[in-house]
């Protein structure tokens, strides 16, 4: 027996247009699951299709918008018809809009509730909800699945301005041991794995200087991690193949799997 093998696996990947959702879907692949690429930007999934076809791997993109149940089970539909039923379901959509961002412009009381509303939206009802209730019934009737859900360090400790974030992510862990016990004599497993701080495209003008340099906030951030740096997107990946892998995590089940660096440790 292999534990970390999953080959024979359909692993879908929602999100996986975005860098995390990206490596975790390489990631995924290079161990053998098939992926079903899961996003809105047809642009970005074909990309990525392509990037783990030139390693060996097997995938599909599939455009959805996780808000919406419907696109959730059109495209469900497909999976099944092109790749077959999925084994794994991976949630890793989400993110955070300046809108309900905290500055010095931007007070807690002045967020709208129709901004607050979005970013639930975003990271906790399409980001978790709506595909656990899409795939997680079908995952049931076969008796075999593992489902793994994003979270963030945010949702343990509220980070400084993403308070509308913080919240939705606080959710997410919640709902994951919700579902955890609900299927866990159904054979289907829920985990999160919470990311510690992973620089993206969409927050790199905050964490680097033009000159390349660190600003302020990250350096308030390596102060406040252990291992002193930021993490990359490919050491997400074997917290990932080992939660989705039945055979090395077949007794794991509402857990968090935290990869921080450390940061969720140190308090002073």
């Amino acid at each position: 027996m292999k534990l970390f093998d999953l080959s024979g696996e359909i692993a879908v990947v929602i999100g996986a247009t975005g860098v995390l959702g990206g490596a975790l879907a390489e990631g995924l692949a290079g161990a053998g699951a098939q992926i079903a690429v899961l996003g809105r930007s047809a642009e970005r999934g074909e990309a990525r299709v392509k990037a783990i076809q030139s390693r060996g791997g097997k995938a599909a993109f599939f455009r959805v918008d996780a808000t919406s149940r419907c696109s959730l089970a059109e495209a469900h539909e497909k999976i099944e018809t092109a790749l077959g039923a999925p084994t794994i379901l991976l949630n890793a959509a989400g993110g955070n809009d300046p809108k309900v961002t905290v500055t010095p412009e931007n007070s807690f009381a002045s967020i709208s509730l129709e901004a607050w509303q979005a970013n639930f939206d975003l990271n906790l009802v399409g980001g978790v909800l709506l595909p656990c209730q899409e795939f997680g019934p079908a995952m049931c009737q076969r008796g075999q699945g593992s489902i793994i859900n994003i979270a963030s360090v945010a949702a343990h400790l509220p980070l400084s301005r993403v308070v509308a974030y913080s919240a939705a992510k606080a959710a997410v862990l919640n709902l994951s041991l919700f579902l955890a016990r609900e299927w866990a004599t159904k054979g289907v497993r829920v985990n999160t794995i919470t990311p510690g701080f992973f620089p993206a495209e969409q927050n790199r003008k905050l964490l680097f200087n033009d000159d390349g340099s660190p600003t302020a906030r990250t350096k308030a951030i390596w102060g406040h991690t252990p291992m002193n740096r930021f993490g990359e997107s490919k050491e997400l990946v074997g917290a990932a193949v080992f939660l989705a892998s039945h055979p090395a995590s077949s007794f794991v089940t509402g857990t968090d799997l935290r990869v921080d660096g450390g940061y969720l440790s140190q308090t002073i």
